[in-house]
């Protein structure tokens, strides 16, 4: 059948409502279908799956469609209310509790069972809350990026929604500017509006009554970071997104929402194009990426780790690393060695001193790219860094590719080279055994404590969004 069929409780509730419809008590449809009163009422209890040759015979004597009874909906709302509390109680979260099973009985109030099956959806909600652990979050966020390598970062469907929405907005050529962004709104039937008062946890609000989207005013001029902001905004519409359920289905719809508004602002034909001649002329720089279509360095080299395998046939390596050398972002197909914990997490491991990644943080220019090669258990390794800073300090931008692949990009020809042991920790997390020998007893660091480590996940019911403040705000807004 095309539709979804029912589970054994849904199919006996359906039987039970279309008997008493019907009029007819269990002995009347046992006799009419040829089967004892004690089986039907099995069945009607979910108790019993019958075979389609009986629930032919139940549809006819009960004069349905034998679709009426396959339909996996409850036949009302107080079915949907048993079924949902049977489940429920089937559960391991409630056998946890140790409490007996209610068996509502015709004469059980509706209002119990809603109020009975209200506590199950609190209870349901509070474990999951709990269990969206830090530890959780880095296992959600593992488990994506290894789905996202096995797909060598790129996502065909959101690639060709991007480009036709970015097509009709009129967009031929070089960056997408912010009347086009305004166009893209507006074919979604959305105003972007710029207010000084958004809820701190809030990078944008969508008011779907309204067709509003609201931003925040730009913090330079030009503003360029508010096309990203709006057009992800509009990838939940787009995307169909409805309020995750889990943070794992959080990081999926942020992955989604960031990977739409960089094929927007770097569609994917031109964006080809222009890599596929800067390699053929043999001078790929996500530099000259980054200029050509006016996104930030670090837009850049994702977005390159997008369409590299997929359109330009070679394998490649991204990092973001903080300047104490904690490891932000990663990605890699090229069998780089990226650092791990016990669960396969990168994220906040410190990456090798020998790396480019952080010993261009030692060079006084920063103002272009470093290239290095760098030797590593794995192989060589070239790749090409960008440093920059933020008020919470410095951090870099890698690209690199294995040896073999430096000869299509710029700085290839550069002399910097280093050697890398990692993770074998004499590389460079241990000290020399004469330092050690001679400071030891004789040093006592005090460590200093990241606030965040003691910081709890958000808890709201959309992870990091304060939904007092939306409601607040959209309730004044709406207004104006």
């Amino acid at each position: 059948m095309d539709t979804p069929t029912a589970d054994a409780a849904t199919l006996g509730h359906r039987i039970r409502h279309f008997r008493t419809k019907a009029g007819l008590t269990l002995d009347d449809l046992g006799a009419a279908a040829g089967v004892a009163p004690s089986q039907l009422s099995l069945i009607e209890n979910g108790k019993r799956e019958p075979r389609i040759s009986l629930l032919t015979t139940l549809a006819g004597a009960l004069g349905v469609q034998l679709a009426d009874l396959l339909s996996a909906e409850p036949p009302d709302a107080r079915a949907a209310l048993e079924i949902e509390l049977a489940r429920a109680q089937r559960g391991s979260l409630y056998a946890s509790l140790g409490l007996p099973a209610i068996k509502p009985t015709k004469g059980t109030p509706t209002e119990t069972l809603e109020a009975v099956v209200g506590l199950h959806r609190e209870l349901a909600r509070r474990a999951n809350e709990a269990i969206a652990t830090p530890e959780e979050a880095r296992r959600a966020n593992t488990e994506l990026r290894e789905r996202m390598r096995a797909q060598n970062n790129y996502i065909p469907e959101i690639e060709q929604l991007a480009e036709d929405r970015v097509r009709a907005s009129g967009h031929t050529h070089g960056a997408l500017t912010h009347r086009e962004v305004s166009v893209m709104a507006e074919q979604l039937g959305f105003d972007l509006l710029y207010v000084n008062d958004l809820p701190h946890s809030a990078r944008s609000i969508t008011d779907l009554a309204n067709g509003r989207i609201y931003l925040p005013p730009a913090s330079i001029p030009g503003g360029h970071g508010l096309r990203s902001m709006a057009l992800q905004a509009m990838a939940h519409r787009l995307l169909g997104h409805e309020r995750p359920d889990s943070y794992a289905d959080f990081l999926r719809q942020r992955l989604e929402i960031n990977y739409f508004a960089a094929c927007c602002l770097m569609p994917r034909d031109a964006a080809v194009a222009f890599l596929q001649q800067a390699k053929h002329d043999r001078d790929l720089a996500v530099e000259d990426f980054r200029d050509a279509f006016g996104v930030t360095h670090e837009a850049a080299a994702l977005r390159l780790t997008n369409l590299a395998t997929s359109h330009l046939d070679m394998t490649l390596h991204f990092l973001r690393v903080g300047d104490d050398g904690a490891l932000y972002k990663g990605y890699e197909n090229d069998g780089l060695p990226l650092p791990t914990d016990v669960t396969g997490s990168i994220e906040g491991q410190i990456v090798c001193r020998k790396w480019g990644a952080r010993s261009a943080f030692t060079h006084t220019n920063r103002t272009t790219e470093l290239y290095q090669y760098t030797d590593t258990p794995a192989g060589t390794y070239w790749c090409a860094t960008q440093t920059g800073t933020t008020s919470a300090g410095g951090f870099s931008i890698s690209v690199g590719v294995p040896f073999a692949e430096a000869k299509w990009f710029r700085g290839r020809e550069t002399t910097a080279r280093a050697e890398s042991r990692c993770p074998d920790e004499s590389c460079c997390k241990r000290p020399a055994a004469g330092l050690a020998d001679r400071w030891a007893g004789q040093a006592w660091p005090s460590a200093r404590l990241h606030a965040h480590i003691l910081s709890p996940l958000p808890s709201g019911s959309f992870p990091g969004v304060d939904d007092t403040e939306v409601y607040s705000f959209l309730e004044a807004h709406s207004a104006s």
